[in-house]
């Protein structure tokens, strides 16, 4: 296991700053996932990290190592990438090993390395065919078991699964999780996908514009989001966010809300704000104090749920729920205790 420390990381490309500021501290065998909307930076960090990019400023620790200056194969990094980047002339096991007989490893080990990992990821009966005869599902796991035969302290993964269906990406995520249970090394992994953030990583990095809006677990970023950027980021559907204005606010901690008059102890509310609420915890009955009528725009029947949405004057209010809903005006509720606030920059209020 290693430890891995990022302080003060820049990178621009021009006048485009990509990374910027960038400070992290990842802590022996976590799972590490960098999400963000495009161009947030995601894969120039993790491109910095492996050596394939330089840094303007700031420092890479592997370990107590600086590790700036060292070319990709003196890391002791590997990284996967999302294109799988096989060669197709080879078979499995030559594609597995190409990496090992650079490095002049004895033939012995070398076949020792690629069936171990091979039976790691349970592709033992394919090492002797072509990229071509192989699924996305098990290139996948070829380009993985490349990485695993240089038995690297640090694992970079960029959108790996990006490429898979459904089914398929449900399937890996379940086997990077765990392989990183079996390895206990270190895995940073780049994806846009929350799903994959929030089922995979022990700390969630949410980048914007290179900057790092938080870092937490995956309860802390769903359940106290630092701003709207990252409440609206994550969770699907996304958070509701309604703009509460001046008029509405009838004292310091008591609020107008849909006709509504609500006390919230230990706040004081001075200007207008945003109040947030997460799709999930809206209900189709009357059950909880804040209670309002809408309107009923589309039902998105998923089976097991529905995504309902609906509006409220200006207010698109989305709704994730189990019950039947006729798409006539309903009447919905959600519990005081469940709002969160933000401020007129978009900054939570606690």
């Amino acid at each position: 296991m290693s430890k891995i420390v990022i302080k003060n990381l820049k990178k621009s490309f021009g006048d485009n700053k990509v990374i910027d500021n960038f400070n992290i501290d990842i802590r022996d065998g976590e799972f590490i996932v960098l999400v963000g909307p495009s161009g947030c930076g995601k894969s120039t960090l993790l491109r910095m990290i492996s050596g394939l990019e330089s840094v303007d400023e700031g420092e890479i620790f592997l370990d107590t190592k600086l590790i700036n200056n060292l070319i990709p194969s003196k890391r002791e990094i590997a990284m996967v990438f999302q294109s799988y980047a096989l060669y197709p002339h080879m078979n499995v096991f030559e594609n597995m090993s190409f990496g090992l007989k650079m490095e002049k490893i004895p033939k012995k080990e070398i076949h020792e390395k690629v069936n171990n990992a091979a039976i790691t990821l349970q592709i033992e009966d394919l090492l002797k065919r072509k990229p071509k005869q192989l699924s996305g599902g098990q290139r996948q796991r070829v380009a993985i078991g490349r990485a695993i035969t240089r038995n690297p302290k640090v694992f970079l993964f960029d959108e790996p699964l990006s490429n898979l269906d459904a089914a398929l990406r449900s399937e890996m995520r379940v086997e990077i999780s765990k392989l990183h249970k079996k390895l206990n090394s270190n895995i940073i992994y780049v994806t846009h996908d929350q799903i994959e953030a929030m089922t995979l990583a022990d700390r969630i990095v949410v980048l914007n514009k290179g900057i790092i809006e938080q870092f937490g677990t995956p309860n802390e970023i769903y359940s106290n989001p630092n701003n709207i950027f990252v409440a609206e980021f994550i969770g699907s559907p996304k958070m509701n966010i309604i703009k509460i204005k001046n008029e509405q606010i009838i004292n310091s901690n008591t609020l107008d809300l849909f006709d509504n008059k609500i006390t919230f102890e230990n706040y004081d509310f001075k200007d207008e704000m945003y109040i947030g609420i997460r799709p999930e915890h809206i209900s189709l009955k009357n059950d909880y104090e804040i209670q309002m009528k809408v309107e009923v725009d589309l039902v998105e029947n998923l089976g097991s749920e529905k995504i309902i949405y609906t509006k409220q004057l200006n207010n698109q209010i989305i709704i994730k729920s189990s019950e039947n809903i006729n798409e006539q005006p309903s009447n919905i509720s959600f519990p005081k205790d469940k709002v969160l606030f933000f401020d007129k920059y978009e900054n939570r209020i606690r």
